[in-house]
């Protein structure tokens, strides 16, 4: 009987199709692209929950009016909630913005016996570190992953948004049933362990601005789709367009 193995493989091994589809899309946005910002973790953890079903433009609005009424965190974490959630009236859903953000404020403050900063889970292995972000409440998987990722840390996790998300289904990368949160250890998984920050950056960047400048929501321009040979979905619609009978299925 043949004896197992001492050191058994813990990851698997990378999708090739995974792998292809960001050579594609890497070669149409022009990788490696440049990180939108350098920010300390606990700002764009705050920020990772600002922009919660709300546009870029309105949460990163809402960050610094944020900023410019409370120039501490110690300070937005003490304030009357009522202003807080007026610093950040443009975002969706301030009124449960303003208590969650002061309530995750509070508790890493007390996890790390005062200190108002997440700049130690520099020192921590990526999944440790993200396992202690989701602790927080109302923290997710995206949220913990823009932190590590986005920040000045520069930790290679992969956030998945709702652009992300939707290629990656239509692309049968992931089943359609998929929730945005299992999402990401599904897709991190497709993708080789020793990426560094800046190939997962571009990895979620190709794929995202591929949901927004090609992928839409409703009527994906499938006939100028740089990996249509590699979708199933956009293969079907296009078939359908053919036959008079355009049906998109999927998200």
């Amino acid at each position: 009987m043949p004896s197992l193995p001492l050191f058994p493989e813990t990851s698997p091994a990378p999708s090739e199709k995974a792998l292809r589809v960001h050579e594609r899309l890497c070669a149409v946005y022009g990788c490696p692209i440049p990180f939108f910002r350098t920010q300390e973790p606990l700002g764009e953890l705050v920020s990772a929950l600002l922009s919660h079903r709300t546009r870029n433009a309105s949460s990163g609005a809402a960050f610094r009016q944020l900023r410019a009424r409370f120039p501490t965190w110690e300070e937005v974490r003490d304030a009357p909630c009522v202003q807080v959630q007026e610093a950040i009236a443009a975002v969706t859903w301030p009124e449960q913005k303003a208590p969650r953000i002061q309530q995750v404020l509070r508790r890493i403050t007390e996890l790390r016996n005062g200190d108002l900063s997440l700049d130690f889970l520099g020192e921590l292995p990526v999944r440790e570190a993200r396992d202690w972000l989701e602790r927080l409440p109302g923290v997710g998987p995206k949220s913990s992953a823009a932190t590590l990722l986005f920040s000045r840390l520069r930790m290679p996790a992969l956030p998945v948004d709702s652009h992300h998300h939707r290629v990656a289904v239509r692309l049968g990368l992931i089943p359609e049933t998929t929730l945005v949160g299992p999402a990401h250890r599904l897709l991190e998984a497709q993708l080789p362990s020793d990426w560094d920050a800046q190939r997962l950056y571009d990895n979620h960047e190709a794929l995202m601005l591929h949901g927004q400048r090609c992928c839409f929501f409703r009527e994906p321009a499938c006939q100028r789709c740089a990996v249509l040979d590699l979708c199933p979905t956009g293969q079907a619609r296009l078939a359908r367009v053919t036959s008079g009978r355009l049906v998109l299925p999927g998200p």
